[in-house]
């Protein structure tokens, strides 16, 4: 069995007092991150914003750290992808696979209804848990 390495992000931006995340429609109508093969002299978060640009038509700041990875089954192989969280700085009115993708922005309350596969979501969900704490203690202190 062919073992393929992929890396992905998950784009994300605040907006209002929540955290939104970036997802895209697959070729069998579901919804992921962007993420693709790790190609050749490119870091893993290189070729994932290679893949948010060219998938999701968003442009943004890549973590260094991996946010988490995992595993699933396609080309007859096993697909490992490492998972990085992207601050999306500039969202693009065209891209390259904007005729056959859609992107959805959700808040991350939405994230368990909406992607399928349960480790992603796990993922998505723990990466911005100092984030939704933060948010949290803000709207604890408007109220006081």
């Amino acid at each position: 069995m062919d073992i393929f390495n992929q890396s992905g992000v998950i784009p994300y931006r605040k907006h209002n007092s929540d955290i939104e995340v970036l997802i895209i429609s697959t070729r069998n109508a579901n919804w992921t991150i962007p993420k693709g093969i790790i190609e050749l002299n490119h870091t893993p978060q290189e070729s994932a914003l290679k893949e948010a640009v060219e998938e999701a038509g968003v442009w943004g700041l890549v973590d260094d750290e991996k946010a988490g990875s995992y595993k699933y089954k396609k080309w007859e192989g096993v697909c490992k992808v490492k998972v990085y969280k992207m601050r999306v700085t500039k969202v693009l009115t065209k891209w390259e696979e904007d005729n056959f993708r859609d992107r959805l922005w959700i808040p991350l309350s939405e994230v368990s209804k909406s992607i399928k596969h349960k480790k992603l979501v796990k993922i998505i969900v723990n990466s911005f848990e100092k984030e939704l704490q933060l948010l949290k203690r803000k709207n604890i202190d408007k109220q006081d």
